[in-house]
């Protein structure tokens, strides 16, 4: 793993080099602790402007531990991966209510609050707290891989786990600063040993040292497993409109893809038109017509939705029995400013809102 002098060299790069990131600002564990949950499979620019505006809003820990939920949601709204916020509001009543509003200041005390793995405990433990702790992500195990030549697939856990157990060494090192070893290897990977297009092995401080820069293997690097197809399914979209403009939303189940989001109405099925009417009717209301909406393809990790709408104009939420058998489906009537200031509407469904008054 890295020798002492490239740890210690990296380390002043990063001093030297870091950009302002706003979670850099000072190490509150807070702060790094949203920061790191809010970048996990989004990228840094778009991180910011969330960032900046939940912590407008709940300042403390303290303040998440208390926020409604459906709040909590809507200040996540867009981000995807709901499970996170989620686990942040249950880590918070946690540290509220068991640590006294005082974070844990060792790895096995962060690593057991809800939603912590292993990189988020490294990194909160190093950065914050100064501990002899790594911080292991696809970042750093490209920069461990090239630097050490290894030809293993990242992927595999047993490969997360020995770079891990060679970077606990490298910690101990003299004269190595955890939290500015931590952010090193991060800013490393983000900035200069990009994944993918041209290499910058000419700015890096680590060139010296890296094997894969010696042999020009470096561009080989890392190897992964070959990824899994994903499931493609269809998915059909009713957006049920009234004459005033309310639009029906309901809560997806409890457990699940979008567990407990709210949603637009739909069946993982291509309707046709006069399908869509009946499956409309079998929700409580009574539609009057139906128009083609957007369409669009929603990719999770391992399922791609391709998705259809129809815009089906409904007979008033308060006329006869529609209102009692609309609740009995689980439909919500609400207006499109209700829609946008207090509903949580995942990504997949947000870009049919357009459909309401466009179609």
């Amino acid at each position: 793993m890295l020798s002492r002098a490239d740890a210690i060299a990296l380390c002043a790069w990063f001093r030297e080099n870091a950009r302002p990131l706003p979670w850099r600002r000072d190490a509150d564990p807070y702060h790094v602790w949203l920061s790191e949950i809010m970048l996990q499979q989004t990228r840094i620019e778009a991180v910011i402007p969330y960032y900046e505006r939940f912590l407008s809003e709940l300042p403390t820990i303290r303040d998440l531990a208390a926020v409604d939920e459906e709040r909590l949601l809507k200040l996540w709204e867009g981000l995807g991966y709901y499970s996170r916020a989620r686990n942040l509001h249950r880590a918070a009543k946690v540290v509220c209510g068991e640590h006294g509003g005082v974070f844990p200041d060792d790895v096995a005390g962060i690593r057991a609050l809800p939603g912590i793995g292993d990189y988020t405990a490294g990194a909160i433990a190093s950065i914050c707290f100064g501990r002899k702790a790594p911080a292991v992500d696809g970042n750093v195990l490209r920069v461990c891989a090239r630097y050490a030549e290894r030809f293993e697939p990242v992927t595999e856990p047993s490969v997360k786990r020995r770079v891990t157990e060679a970077l606990e060494a490298v910690y101990g090192y003299r004269g190595v600063k955890p939290s500015d070893l931590t952010q090193g290897l991060m800013e490393l990977g983000e900035v200069v040993c990009l994944p993918s297009g041209a290499l910058r092995c000419s700015v890096c401080p680590l060139a010296g040292g890296c094997r894969a820069y010696a042999h020009g293997t470096a561009a080989d690097l890392p190897v992964r497993a070959p990824k899994k197809e994903k499931r493609e399914v269809d998915v059909t979209v009713l957006i049920l409109r009234t004459g005033d403009g309310d639009v029906a939303i309901r809560k997806r189940p409890d457990t699940g893809l979008l567990a407990g989001l709210w949603e637009f109405p739909n069946v993982e099925q291509r309707l046709s038109q006069a399908e869509a009417l009946a499956f409309a009717e079998g929700l409580g209301v009574k539609p009057l017509c139906a128009k083609k909406g957007l369409s669009h393809t929603h990719v999770f990790t391992h399922i791609r939705w391709r998705m259809r709408s129809y815009v089906v104009d409904v007979e008033e939420a308060g006329g006869a029995g529609t209102t009692a058998t609309a609740k009995q489906g689980g439909l919500r009537f609400v207006s499109p400013e209700e829609l946008t200031e207090t509903h949580a509407l995942p990504t997949a469904f947000r870009k049919f809102i357009d459909c309401i008054a466009s179609v």
